[in-house]
């Protein structure tokens, strides 16, 4: 696309530093997020994500684990974590886990993600017990567990420092980190929604302590909500600043807010011209971040398909059980087979690379 294929002239400048290879300001993702020009904002992210990636485009044949909803934080926005002993509270014992496990011994499973809520009174034994079993039944398994929220949590809980807890877990059996947890980091929006929720500070020390002790992780944000346009901006650049020292994120997912059975389900959520350029800002503000995530699980294998002409190389994978989103009201199926997810990018007009957690080819 030139210059002047765009609606939107404010573009122009926007469109030479992409051109050039030079980072984006502040000011240029909030008048990307402002601008009605839908296609132009699209075919710059995919200028970049074609110079990153080419055509290909990545999925995993992962399971999903979620151990327990029972939770300290009180979330507005979340429809997954429940008080302790309230209804459609739950926590799964270590042999229910397994059991999970060893259902699905049989298929060619690369990574089990793992999270669940804080737990008030789950051991720190409990979950280093959780990833030795499991490691036990799939010894060559990629484990991908615990939000940066939920290893604060299990560093007070026993009494030790977030790194002390990190090298626990990864002695156990731990892999690497998913992005989950930071929402926005604006302190407006965590004190209407999340103010007993770990600190956006806490979120990022943790992914730093996570990245200096060689485990790598993604980033999130959860958008669609009370944030403004701005507040979503800021929340990339503080990711960009902290992949700018440690270059431990991976891959970042940007998170449509889903409204229904939440303290906020009078809200719409975000629409579909507004995941698709949450998608493509991203790639164009994240320029260190190697990959830009689409979870179909949130967005609907659709708009999933559609996002890998706006940026995005990655759909996640077949994931099966999965609780969370699905508890705020997600239609979409529980898991998607290996071809099913082929087929969806190879009609984008992409090819499909299956990969495992750390982004090495499969197959």
């Amino acid at each position: 696309m030139g210059v002047n294929h765009f609606q939107d002239p404010a573009f122009y400048p926007i469109y030479e530093k992409v051109a050039a290879g030079e980072r984006l300001s502040r000011d240029d993702g909030c008048t990307l997020f402002h601008s009605s020009d839908l296609l132009g904002v699209g075919a710059l992210a995919q200028r970049v994500r074609e110079r990153l990636h080419g055509r290909q485009a990545f999925y995993i044949y992962n399971q999903h684990l979620n151990y327990s909803n029972i939770c300290v934080n009180g979330c507005r926005f979340c429809a997954f974590g429940k008080k302790q002993g309230k209804p459609g509270a739950y926590e799964m014992t270590l042999e229910e886990i397994f059991a999970r496990i060893e259902a699905r011994l049989h298929e060619p499973i690369t990574e089990i993600h793992i999270v669940g809520g804080c737990h008030p009174e789950l051991p720190f034994s409990f979950y280093l017990e959780m990833l030795r079993g499991i490691k036990r039944l799939r010894p060559e398994v990629h484990l991908q567990a615990f939000t940066c929220v939920e290893i604060a949590h299990l560093a007070e809980k026993a009494g030790l420092s977030v790194a002390e807890t990190l090298i626990a877990l990864k002695d156990a059996g731990l892999g690497s980190l998913p992005g989950g947890g930071a929402e926005v980091f604006s302190p407006r929006v965590r004190r209407a929604l999340c103010p007993e929720k770990l600190a956006p500070e806490g979120w990022l020390s943790v992914a730093r302590t996570a990245h200096r002790l060689g485990l790598k992780s993604n980033a999130t944000m959860l958008y669609g909500h009370l944030e403004s346009l701005e507040e979503r901006v800021d929340h990339l650049v503080r990711l960009r600043e902290v992949q700018d020292d440690t270059g431990g994120f991976q891959a970042f997912i940007p998170l449509a807010f889903h409204p229904q059975n939440t303290g906020l389900s009078d809200l719409d959520g975000p629409s579909a011209m507004d995941d698709l350029k949450t998608l493509a800002v991203s790639r164009l503000m994240l320029d260190n971040f190697p990959h830009i995530k689409a979870f179909w699980v949130m967005l609907g294998p659709k708009m999933s398909q559609i996002s890998l002409c706006f940026g995005v190389d990655d759909v996640d994978g077949t994931v099966m059980e999965e609780r969370i989103t699905h508890m705020a009201g997600a239609t979409t199926p529980q898991g998607l087979t290996r071809a099913q997810l082929r087929a969806l990018i190879r009609e984008a007009g992409c090819e499909p690379v299956e990969r495992d957690t750390l982004y090495r080819l499969v197959g």
